[in-house]
């Protein structure tokens, strides 16, 4: 399962963030750290605020930084937030114009449910703090200092 740009994106942010969590951070570092676009960040940043997981602070001194302690926030249920519903393939589709000719008969369509559950599962296993705890190594190659 290939995930998306924004998940990419929003796994980021939130490693990011836990590499120092006494500190706001801006869109335009972290941005510059990964090399990617505000613009895009924008969003996931929005996103992230909105579930819970961050916390932003407009106007001088404002940023972001996570709104709980790494421990809290589960890696599987951030994938499923900026992923939504799985569709490894067509036979997935709600809409029934989508649907595959041989959907009735076919036996795919619960090997891959059962792939896609195995999937999640591992990362239901994994926190944020589980997926940041080389901080220092982070820090270094991000360029912030660890707290």
């Amino acid at each position: 399962m290939k995930l998306t740009a924004f998940t990419d994106y929003s796994l980021r942010v939130l490693i990011y963030l836990a590499i120092d969590t006494t500190r706001r951070a801006t869109i335009a570092e972290i941005a510059k750290a990964f090399g990617v676009s505000e613009n895009h960040l924008v969003k996931v940043v929005h996103f992230l605020g909105k579930q819970g997981w961050i916390e932003t602070v407009r106007g001088k001194g404002g940023g972001i930084r996570l709104a709980m302690l790494p421990l809290q926030v589960n890696v599987g249920k951030v994938v499923r937030g900026t992923e939504g519903a799985a569709m490894p393939a067509v036979c997935f589709a709600e809409d029934d114009d989508d649907r595959c000719v041989i959907d009735g008969s076919c036996r795919l369509k619960g090997v891959l449910g059962e792939a896609v559950r195995a999937f999640y599962a591992v990362l239901d296993r994994y926190t944020l703090e589980d997926i940041s705890r080389n901080r220092l190594v982070l820090g270094k190659v991000l360029m912030i200092r660890a707290a």
